[in-house]
This record gives structure tokens, C-alpha cells and sequence, in this order.
């Protein structure tokens, strides 16, 4: 009997809470759903709707050192939005902060698994996709799994029209199952030490 104690906090926007989703899922609950550990997993979502990665930054140490504990397997999703255009942030700026919470995970010995921000209505398509590579950069060059969903997303019908019937902002249970798959297919189980679902 394993006793391994695995501890996973997302920290993102109002996607990682699922926010749109009829049955409450979102992409994390549907990933956790997938996940065949013989050990317990604790997985807590903390959001915050249109977050920026500097407030990101700011405050996933306070909330996630809450949730771990010494000892623990302690494990920490980045699921990173659009907010920073909307707030004129800089690429520069956009990419110290997640380099900076990937630095400080690490010297913590959290690992980390980065979820990019896909296309979403109203947000200039050609600025988020830059956005999106600038996060890949940082996380490859520190060696930390990046899940690439804007390109895959971007024209992607099934997506778009799940947001289309929905409140036209967030996706439903169509684009969630999207994201979902993405992220079980890109390294989720490799990086938590899992066999693959047959």
C-alpha cells in the first residue's frame, strides 16, 4: 500500500474553476477525473477571475503553502490567462513573472506543470499567441512541462462554438473536454509519475 501524499494547487483564472461549465467541472476537475493514482489526490483550485500574472505571482506562495505540508508530494499547476493584455502588461514583465514563480517553486521543491492561455473572445488573437510563446520560453528553458493551448485551440470549430453558445467568454462542457484533453495528452501523468490510462 502506497503512501505517498500528493498535493496539487491550481492557480489561475476563473477557466481553472471551471466557470461556464454546467456540470462544475472545468478542465481540472475532467483531468482529475482521468488520473488513475493508487494514491489520494488532494487537488484544490484557486482562482481568481481575469487574474494577472503579476497578481498571480504575488500570492500563490501564501495560498498554496496552506495546502502543503512537509513530507508531502507537493505539486503546483500554473494555469495562466489572458488578464495581462487586457491590463497592458509587457511581454518582459509578463515572462519575469512566471520565471519568477517557476524560480521560487523551484527552490522549494515544488514541481511545477504550466498550462498556457487559450484564445478567448475579444483578445487580440495575434498578441495572445505571442504571449503564449513568451510563457513557453520560460518554462522550457527551466525544463518545466508548458501545455500549449492557444495554437491548437485557436481555430479550432468545436471551441469556438462552444464559447459562442455560452456567454460567448468562457467555454462549456465541450471546451473544457478541449482543454482537458490537452493537458492529459501533453505530459500530465509522465509528470506526475503515473502510468498512462490504457
Amino acid at each position: 500500500m502506497s503512501e505517498r501524499d500528493v498535493r496539487i494547487c491550481v492557480v489561475g483564472d476563473e477557466l481553472s474553476a471551471g466557470m461556464g461549465d454546467a456540470r462544475g467541472l472545468g478542465w481540472v476537475g475532467r483531468v482529475v477525473a482521468r488520473t488513475a493514482s493508487e494514491d489520494p489526490l488532494f487537488v484544490t483550485s484557486l482562482a481568481v477571475p481575469d487574474e494577472t500574472s503579476t497578481a498571480l505571482s504575488g500570492r500563490w506562495e501564501s495560498e498554496c503553502q496552506r495546502r502543503f505540508a512537509p513530507g508531502s508530494d507537493n505539486r503546483l499547476v500554473v494555469a495562466l490567462g489572458s488578464a495581462d493584455l487586457t491590463a497592458g502588461l509587457s511581454l518582459a514583465r509578463s515572462r519575469l513573472n512566471l520565471a519568477n514563480v517557476l524560480d521560487s517553486a523551484r527552490s522549494q521543491q515544488v514541481e511545477v506543470f504550466v498550462v498556457g492561455p487559450p484564445p478567448r473572445p475579444g483578445v487580440d488573437g495575434d498578441a495572445l499567441g505571442a504571449l503564449s510563446d513568451a510563457y513557453a520560453d520560460v518554462s522550457t528553458r527551466r525544463q518545466v512541462r508548458y501545455v500549449e493551448t492557444f495554437a491548437p485551440l485557436r481555430t479550432h470549430d468545436q471551441w469556438l462554438a462552444d464559447v459562442a453558445a455560452g456567454d460567448g467568454v468562457h467555454p462549456g462542457q465541450a471546451g473544457y473536454g478541449l482543454l482537458a484533453w490537452l493537458v492529459l495528452h501533453n505530459g500530465w501523468h509522465d509528470w506526475l509519475g503515473l502510468p498512462h490510462p490504457s
